[in-house]
């Protein structure tokens, strides 16, 4: 086998069925076989060439791939150029739930129709997924928001419409079961808060919490968690409070991850807000 050709699994840290693969190979043809997880890949660069569904389909550059649990396929490079491509494995256990939250009835059957598609909005979700399998510092709260996130457009990809939560309705009056898990989210804002704690916390399932959540407070549990965790740091430098410390007091694995956090929502990393601060 062509030292070209290479297969690097990762699994994620905090989902027991969610899996990736990036792979890159030039002369290796996989014989036919099926998953019993969906998988749902980007070509990266190159082309990959398969025959799936009675059919013989070509996937380029920045097309999506799409298989359903038990979708016989082969698949190889069908370029000069090497084929550089990211799949990630979600099991059925995984996604069925979160499905079923996002409106799809009998969600163990679904399926999708098309094995590839050029979609950037679906692309985007895929590739943010295999992100936090490959970052070590991702949540297991930030991992269920984007997967129901992901499980929700594949619901308005079929036309399913998920009918509005009585929550948003109610908006103006205060809901004691959300305000209490707001409240559980800034008790614990420098720790890893799970999606089971907060089902517990709620008395409802960890699914339509985070439907009713986001109805709640249009973000997602870990939106407004991470939402949190930045305002209380950016606080705490206003304070004075050392780098490190607000990193470490928030939550933040290291300076590195605290930056990638902070300079999305105020334009600046935290040292350079620091600056600014001491230069008025």
């Amino acid at each position: 086998m062509s030292t070209e050709n290479r297969f690097q699994f990762a699994k994620s840290a905090v989902l027991d069925e969610v899996m990736l693969l990036e792979a890159s190979m030039s002369d290796f043809s996989y014989g036919t076989h099926a998953h019993e997880e969906f998988s749902f890949g980007v070509t990266l660069s190159g082309r990959q060439d398969f025959f799936a569904l009675g059919e013989h389909h070509k996937s380029h550059a920045g097309n999506v791939i799409v298989f359903n649990p038990d979708d016989a396929h082969d698949g190889h490079s069908g370029a000069d150029d090497p084929l550089h491509y990211k799949m990630l494995y979600v099991h059925p256990d995984q996604l069925s739930p979160m499905l079923e939250s996002a409106g799809v009835r009998r969600a163990q059957g679904f399926r999708i129709e098309h094995p590839v598609q050029n979609d950037a909005e679906l692309k985007a979700h895929i590739l943010r997924l295999a992100t936090l399998v490959e970052n070590d510092t991702s949540s297991a709260l930030e991992y269920s928001s984007a997967l129901f996130e992901f499980a929700e457009y594949l619901a308005r990809q079929k036309g399913i419409q998920r009918s509005v939560s009585l929550v948003k309705s109610k908006r103006r009056t205060k809901d004691p079961v959300f305000e209490r898990v707001r409240d559980y989210l800034h008790a614990h804002v420098g720790e890893d808060v799970s999606l089971d704690e907060l089902s517990q916390v709620a008395h409802m399932s960890k699914y339509h919490l985070l439907r009713c959540f986001r109805d709640y407070f249009g973000m997602t549990p870990h939106q407004y968690w991470q939402n949190y965790r930045i305002n209380r740091a950016k606080a705490a430098l206003e304070l004075g409070m050392p780098l490190a410390d607000v990193a470490f007091t928030f939550g933040f694995t290291d300076l590195s991850y605290f930056n990638r956090r902070f300079k999305p929502m105020f334009g600046l990393t935290p040292y350079q807000f620091r600056r600014t601060l001491l230069r008025t």
